[in-house]
C-alpha cells in the first residue's frame, strides 16, 4: 500500500507501507491491503505505520485520511 502523510509545510511519510493505524474521530482504526474506500477525520494521537519488520509513528492534532485502491493520503495540522 502507498502512504503518504502531509501537512501544511511538508511531506512528512510517502512509501510503501503494510499496515496504518489512525486516530480516527470515532475511535482508532487499522487499514490494511486492499481496504474498502473510506473518507474520515482524524483526532489528535498517533499514527502508526509498519514498513517490513519496522513501526514508525508521527504525532498528529488533527486532520482527515482519504483511502483508495490501497492508496492512503492522510493530511494533517
Amino acid at each position: 500500500m502507498k502512504l503518504e502523510i502531509i501537512s501544511s509545510e511538508t511531506t512528512l511519510f510517502s512509501g510503501e507501507v503494510t499496515s496504518v493505524t489512525l486516530p480516527g474521530t470515532k475511535g482508532s482504526f487499522t487499514v490494511l491491503h486492499n481496504h474498502a474506500s473510506l473518507v474520515s477525520t482524524l483526532e489528535k494521537g498517533s499514527i502508526e505505520y509498519v514498513i517490513g519488520n519496522e513501526r514508525h509513528s508521527v504525532e498528529t492534532s488533527g486532520g482527515f485520511v482519504d483511502i483508495d485502491n490501497n492508496r492512503i493520503a492522510v493530511c494533517i495540522y
